[in-house]
């Protein structure tokens, strides 16, 4: 754990904190001794983790309401965090959105690309000559295995998805050898608010994986990229339809999906 931390410390900035992975990382990384900077929208949820986590570990708490749908939400996480000392940069803040594309609202796809997408380029972009200077650090993006393949009745995500895999595979090659590790995380059906929702709007999701596991994996993976994912059972599905035929994967999945919709 002080070896973790010495890496990585002594503080992580961690988006999308009010819930799911995002809570889990928080907690995880409380445990290991950090230090935090918790961003979201709703910081009644964010005071609530401060708390507890200080209750917990002793953990102080930077908080920072962000609603990172805004275009201008990371300068201004940059800025509030301009001399403290990140060494961990775990940009998780994200949603979906299911369902036929076309049915989609076009306003709300425009809103989950400004935060699946915009956010964390430009997270990375702004704290990654800090963490350079550093000499070592971290940075952790969460995508989907939805990311791996275009996936039907969830395209506007998955496309969102691809493009989080494509930016940390590149930067993980361009700091190769800096001191600064990237990976992203690939989960597959994970415990939360948005998995509930799904559940009770649609279908029971089969596999899920615990919020509280995916953050401690993906942190004792870290240094392990350029990608990991932590739920064994979706792995192997998602390795399987890579072996197929593109369009045959992306049409047995569609048939899969309209049943459950």
């Amino acid at each position: 754990m002080n070896e973790f931390r010495e890496r990585y410390g002594p503080v992580a900035l961690v988006t999308g904190a009010s819930s799911g992975i995002g809570w889990a990382f928080a907690e995880e990384l409380a445990k290991r001794g950090f230090d935090l900077v918790l961003t979201a929208r709703r910081t009644d949820r964010l005071e609530a983790l401060a708390a507890g986590l200080r209750a917990a570990h002793s953990t102080r708490s930077q908080l920072c309401k962000a609603d990172l749908s805004q275009c201008d939400a990371p300068a201004a996480l940059l800025a509030a965090t301009e001399g403290v000392d990140i060494g961990l940069v775990v940009s998780n803040a994200g949603f979906n959105i299911r369902g036929a594309f076309e049915s989609t609202d076009a306003a709300e796809m425009a809103r989950m690309l400004t935060v699946n997408c915009h956010a964390p380029m430009q997270l990375a972009h702004g704290f990654l000559p800090r963490l350079k200077a550093r000499g070592k650090g971290g940075v952790i993006f969460t995508s989907s295995v939805e990311g791996f393949i275009g996936c039907p009745f969830s395209t506007a995500y998955s496309a969102t998805k691809a493009l989080v895999i494509g930016l940390g595979e590149g930067l993980y090659g361009e700091l190769a050898g800096s001191g600064v590790d990237v990976l992203t995380l690939c989960p597959g059906a994970t415990e939360s608010e948005a998995t509930a929702r799904y559940a009770e709007q649609y279908a029971a999701i089969p596999n899920m994986q615990p919020a509280r596991e995916v953050a401690r994996l993906a942190l004792d993976n870290i240094a392990k990229g350029p990608v990991y994912v932590p739920n064994a059972h979706y792995k192997a599905q998602f390795e399987q339809l890579a072996a197929m035929p593109r369009a045959e994967a992306v049409v047995a999945m569609a048939a899969a999906l309209k049943a459950t919709l």
